[in-house]
């Protein structure tokens, strides 16, 4: 006997998990239809990763996202987020447009969400956080050839102000916390940057609570 894919949801939301790591959540007593995007290894930005690197690509999430607003079924979209950041650009395209949703939308951070993950988390609606999961908030870098010039640091600095910009929009943290954060010295031993975990985002209003 065969089954053809859209004839079997359950086979259908099993073959979405496998290729997209989305599905939708309708399982609940209020009958609210959540929308469930994952955002986990290295954000893929204009450069093609490795195929051993676990990575989200943008330009997988973007018409997704847009699918979602245009969807009146979708009443919310739930992100988890396991990611060591990645593309600066393609982060803060993905993080503006999680912004603009008209749909309600709440972040879990699990494990980690680093660098350009952070602006990610702070887009939604609610920032939740695990107990056990890390946010650290470094400077830019670049890695390859980088011309030695005073235009170069001020592209960095450019670029690291469209960062601590959004954040600060987007939370209670101002960009005086935000920057003395990405230049602490004292934590990371090769380094710049702070860990915040669990708790500690949360006392930096990065994150509304830990989960229990």
């Amino acid at each position: 006997m065969e089954i053809g894919m859209a004839d079997n949801k359950e086979f259908t939301s099993v073959n979405k998990i496998e290729k997209t790591g989305q599905v939708i959540l309708d399982n609940n007593k209020d009958g609210a239809k959540i929308q469930l995007i994952t955002i986990i290894g290295e954000v893929e930005g204009h450069d093609v990763l490795p195929a051993t690197s676990k990575s989200t690509k943008y330009e997988h999430i973007l018409p997704q996202l847009a699918a979602v607003e245009d969807n009146s079924d979708i009443d919310g979209v739930l992100f988890l987020l396991n990611t060591v950041g990645g593309d600066v650009s393609a982060g803060l395209a993905l993080a503006e447009m999680i912004s603009s949703l008209s749909k309600p939308t709440v972040s879990l951070v699990l494990g980690d969400s680093h660098s350009i993950g952070v602006p990610l988390a702070v887009a939604c609606d609610y920032s939740f956080i695990t107990p056990t999961g890390t946010m650290i908030i470094h400077p830019v870098r670049m890695s390859g050839t980088v011309i030695g010039a005073p235009q170069t640091y001020d592209y960095f600095k450019l670029i690291q102000d469209r960062i601590a910009g959004f954040i600060e929009r987007h939370t209670e943290c101002s960009r005086e916390q935000i920057e003395q954060m990405m230049m602490n010295t004292g934590i990371l031993t090769k380094d710049l940057g702070t860990i915040l975990v669990g708790e500690e985002a949360v006392d930096k209003s990065l994150s509304v609570k830990s989960e229990e």
